[in-house]
């Protein structure tokens, strides 16, 4: 499902549920940033189009939590942390220094859900990303815009919340301003939600008219 004034077909794994909401599955992402004082840029990774759900999509590197990891924000920062070795080769080491960015709920009415924490991490020096070639087949460095101009020229497939991230991440000049900013700011969570026109399935964020 797209915002309003996107695709109105359903994106990859956003197919609507009419019944009780589904529990959503604890999850966690690396946006993996290099630039420094001078610039911005992020890493996004493509998972291969044979996966079933979001096949052929441009991601940050994340994933679910494993059970073995326990509850809560360590969790969370032990995962993204193994998720971003698996997916890009890239070990940032101690998950404590991981910033915070934000919190996703996917929408009550999708059929698969995650609540995800977004986390920002820097690309540590003499490291260089890697994929596998199984479940994540491309990867590539982008700033926002470039990454959001790619998608509206149709030559990488997003999805909403990461539209909605680089959209924020577009307001910022460079990594530092961007890692002070975050190390300042109150993560809440946000859940959109779908609302349905007819045959058009809309998202809202909170505090959008409808919502």
């Amino acid at each position: 499902m797209r915002a309003r004034g996107e695709s109105e077909r359903p994106g990859p794994g956003e197919r609507y549920n009419p019944g009780e909401p589904v529990r959503p599955r604890q999850a966690a992402t690396v946006i993996l940033l290099r630039g420094g004082a001078k610039k911005l840029e992020l890493l996004l990774v493509k998972r291969t189009p044979e996966a079933r759900f979001m096949g052929g999509v441009w991601v940050f590197p994340g994933g679910a939590v494993d059970g073995h990891e326990g509850d809560g924000d360590r969790a969370h920062r032990a995962a993204a942390v193994r998720e971003l070795c698996e997916e890009a080769a890239i070990d940032v080491g101690d998950p404590a220094e991981l910033v915070k960015f934000s919190r996703w709920i996917t929408p009550a009415e999708v059929q698969i859900r995650f609540d995800t924490h977004f986390f920002l991490a820097l690309l540590p020096q003499g490291q260089e990303p890697r994929i596998d070639g199984e479940e994540c087949v491309d990867l590539g460095w982008f700033t926002p815009s470039g990454a959001l101009e790619a998608y509206r020229g149709g030559s990488i497939e997003l999805v909403f919340p990461t539209i909605k991230h680089l959209e924020q991440l577009g307001e910022f000049s460079s990594v530092d301003e961007l890692i002070s900013h975050a190390r300042e700011r109150e993560v809440l969570p946000v859940q959109p939600r779908v609302v349905l026109e007819g045959e058009v399935a809309r998202i809202l964020l909170p505090g959008e008219p409808g919502y």
